[in-house]
């Protein structure tokens, strides 16, 4: 059981709160006169679930089609994506931008290329070391 003492308008008040029944009531004191109280619940706030795409990793009969891809160098959140699907890039060209320790962090080119298809979309939580864009 709580006691407060307030003075609203130079109008003393004395508050008695007690604790909260089973039946979700409380009992509320207001100078010497009792209230059953039933407090208010607060909304439940659902939030987004984080869906971690897994490595797509594709084999072909001479190996592995994503040798040669741009991957994730740490995980994090897809911001932005500057590449194309048939897109021609140099070395350096600005493909991806990933969120990673709240910071933007540009994926690049490492050699010159096209762009054969882009495995993320923005939005997307990735793994370290996961696939983002093959190349032809």
């Amino acid at each position: 059981m709580k006691e407060y003492k307030y003075q609203i308008n130079g109008k003393p008040f004395a508050v008695t709160v007690g604790e909260q029944s089973s039946e979700g009531t409380i009992e509320v004191t207001v100078n010497g006169e009792s209230y059953q109280v039933i407090r208010e619940m607060e909304p439940v706030v659902e939030k987004n679930k984080v869906v971690v795409k897994p490595n797509p990793i594709k084999k072909t009969g001479e190996g592995n089609d994503l040798q040669d891809a741009l991957c994730s160098p740490l995980p994090g959140t897809i911001v932005g994506i500057n590449a194309k699907v048939g897109m021609e890039v140099k070395e350096g060209d600005s493909l991806i931008i990933l969120e990673a320790m709240k910071m933007d962090n540009n994926l690049t080119a490492e050699k010159d290329g096209k762009v054969k298809a882009i495995l993320v979309e923005e939005g997307d939580v990735v793994k370290e070391n996961t696939p983002l864009v093959t190349f032809e």
